[in-house]
């Protein structure tokens, strides 16, 4: 199997439902042997990276961008750049920071490109209403609910933090998802944006401020 074939197959799934399913943990005391694995091109191991953390780097990407094509695409693009640059990977951050950097850095580059080349064609990649799908986090959710008049609050309320989250600035939306929905530690987030921790702290600070403005009266 080549590299590309995992990454070809996995787009054939439906990254919103996978999404939706709790990721697995790669035990730390394996995960150095996994490295050398994939480092060594083994397509076996590369597909399990795959299938552990396609779900939440999806996830990742439509709270980047609010849109589930793009989140899709960028996911593939984000597999496929951890497959070519393995070989670089020091270890200087565990496995997951990693990648979480590439997506982001994926996320980055086309929301540049689509500034730079269909600015007044497409519609931005900060749009405050993407396409309704994935919850914004579990702990913004309410409890589910057979009583229909529940779950249609519990859904507006998901929308209204999922535009109100769209419509931050990109710093700020991406330290804010980073520590409040994927529950990174300011380290963490140091390390994947390629800041340091007081800037972490400071653009969180701003970003929840920017956040709580304007919800106010929504919820």
């Amino acid at each position: 199997m080549s590299y590309g074939e995992p990454i070809a197959l996995r787009g054939q799934m439906d990254l919103e439902q996978v999404a939706l399913s709790a990721a697995g943990e790669l035990r730390p005391a394996v995960e150095t042997q996994f490295i050398e694995r994939l480092k060594r091109g083994e397509a076996a191991a590369f597909e399990v990276l795959v299938t552990e953390r396609s779900g939440e780097i999806y996830g990742l990407l439509y709270r980047l961008t609010g849109n589930a094509e793009e989140a899709r695409d960028l996911t593939q693009e984000t597999f496929l750049r951890a497959f070519q640059s393995i070989g670089h990977f020091r270890g200087d951050a565990d496995l997951r920071t990693w990648i979480y950097r590439i997506a982001i850095n994926q996320a980055r580059n086309r929301w540049r490109w689509w500034r730079r080349r269909r600015r007044d064609s497409t519609v931005s990649l900060d749009a405050p209403d993407g396409p309704f799908g994935l919850p914004l986090n579990a702990k913004l959710r309410a409890e589910p609910s057979s009583d229909p008049e529940r779950q249609t609050l519990a859904h507006e309320r998901e929308r209204v933090l999922r535009r109100a989250l769209n419509t931050l600035g990109r710093a700020y939306r991406e330290t804010v998802i980073l520590r409040d929905i994927e529950g990174f530690s300011y380290e963490e987030i140091a390390t994947t944006l390629g800041i340091s921790v007081g800037t972490v702290k400071s653009r969180l600070s701003r970003g929840r401020e920017e956040l709580r403005r304007k919800l106010e009266g929504s919820l």
